[in-house]
């Protein structure tokens, strides 16, 4: 019994904890500039951002999805998602600007 709940730590980190009210289906996009452009909306308007800097969280929350995914995330998806990491910065650097 232990075990099963030590495994589902993620999913009561996403219940519970300050993060991204995030719609279904962002990270499955196939494009890593919407999926960066999808998720710092996302952090702008949501309510419960960990950080204070809405780049801070999605860069947050899109790394956390990649770790949670792990073994089991096909190598293709997380190239795409790696280079959404790009974008994000990317994008966080124009706004800066």
């Amino acid at each position: 019994m232990l075990m099963a709940t030590q495994r589902k730590w993620s999913g009561h980190v996403t219940e519970t904890s300050n993060a991204l009210d995030i719609p279904g289906g962002t990270f499955a996009l196939d494009d890593p500039k919407a999926i960066a452009r999808e998720l710092l909306r996302d952090a702008q308007r949501s309510r419960r951002r960990k950080a204070t800097s809405p780049y801070r969280s999605a860069m947050s929350m899109l790394t956390f999805y990649i770790n949670r995914a792990g073994k089991n995330l096909p190598a293709k998806r997380k190239a795409i998602l790696e280079r959404a990491k790009d974008e994000l910065r990317a994008i966080a650097a124009r706004t800066r600007e």
